[in-house]
């Protein structure tokens, strides 16, 4: 199958979240115990082995965080997990939406709206908000029990992000892959680890183009919990 260009819709949302959580602190300690064993020369030895132990305390706490341009895709067409790993997008680039940027290439319409997308971008801010959780405890390892978000002044972008799409078969499999236009970067299916070099010997043979365009670009607050 050729490559083709097409551009790809996405959600940003901007977020400030307040986070109250509960859990437990676990610092390490250690003890020692003897052994003895016979060694190559037929002899016993004594020799200590150490082990680990953790001391939990409870902990709780609140944080408040801000999250900025945080990326959902807006398309059921591609697999979400590979269209994730295409980023990060430079989107500190972005230009506002003209017509003539379409001139030639495919677009998709959203099939994701906006309330779904929030959906998606709270699952994004929940495993970014359980690392920070975890650093405000401390301690060298931590349990989560309770968390509670809220979330306020958010706003929200409409984008299309312009990826290269293609397949290839490969023992009577299709295999998807898709490339950034704008970084390179390349992610797909593939039945072993050397495809990847394949497929960056594919891209070495494509003039990589596009620019960001913003379809629309909203900073509109919306009321979502």
């Amino acid at each position: 199958m050729p490559i083709a260009a097409v551009y790809i819709p996405y959600w940003t949302y901007d977020a400030e979240t307040v986070t109250n959580y509960k859990g437990q602190r676990g610092k390490y300690y250690y003890t020692t115990s003897r052994h003895t064993r016979t060694n190559s020369d037929g002899k016993r030895e004594t020799y200590t082995k150490r082990h680990q132990h953790t001391r939990w305390h409870p902990a709780s706490g609140k944080i408040a965080n801000s999250f900025d341009d945080v990326l959902v895709l807006a398309s059921n067409s591609l697999p979400r997990k590979i269209a994730d790993e295409l980023e990060p997008w430079d989107l500190e680039n972005l230009v506002p939406y003209q017509e003539e940027y379409l001139l030639g290439v495919k677009a998709q319409s959203y099939q994701y709206d906006l309330k779904e997308g929030f959906k998606w971008a709270k699952m994004k801010i929940k495993e970014e908000l359980r690392t920070k959780i975890e650093e405000d405890m401390g301690g060298d390892t931590q349990r989560i029990v309770y968390i509670n978000t809220e979330y306020s002044n958010i706003y929200f972008k409409h984008l299309l992000l312009p990826i290269w799409l293609s397949s290839y078969r490969y023992k009577d499999k299709v295999y998807r892959f898709l490339i950034n236009a704008r970084t390179g970067e390349v992610q797909g299916e593939r039945p072993y680890s050397k495809v990847k070099i394949v497929l960056l010997q594919i891209l070495g043979g494509v003039c990589v183009t596009g620019g960001f365009i913003v379809f629309e670009h909203f900073k509109r607050k919306f009321g979502l919990d």
